[in-house]
């Protein structure tokens, strides 16, 4: 599987992103995705999962109520949605996808999410 984030960007704080995650290859094979981040000098840690297909859905503490994970199974697309952006989001955001049955792990490149004060 692999996988290509768009969306990150330079946002000041309190506003608004939406970070796309598109997943090519045997997506099939695909059972759960979500976005994880690393902020400078920290390790990487969970944002938010999401199963294939009931959507069952599993935030950090630090962002419900503000990000919605969502995916587009069609477009074998992966989304999330970010409001009331603050200063402690950022970091480089990673799509991940994870199968069951392959016993296997891919990771997308990284997109940048900076938000300003």
């Amino acid at each position: 599987v692999q996988l290509v984030e768009s969306g990150g960007g330079l946002v000041q704080a309190g506003g608004s992103l939406r970070l796309s995650c598109a997943a090519s290859g045997s997506t099939f094979s695909i059972n759960v995705m979500g976005w994880y981040r690393q902020a400078p000098g920290k390790q990487r840690e969970l944002v938010a999962t999401i199963t294939s297909g009931g959507g069952r859905t599993n935030y950090a503490d630090s962002v419900k109520g503000r990000f919605t994970i969502s995916r587009d199974n069609a477009r074998n697309t992966m989304y999330l949605q970010m409001n009331s952006l603050k200063r402690e989001d950022t970091a480089v955001y990673y799509c991940n996808a994870h199968s069951l049955g392959l016993g296997s792990s891919s990771w997308g490149q990284g997109t940048q999410v900076t938000v300003s004060s």
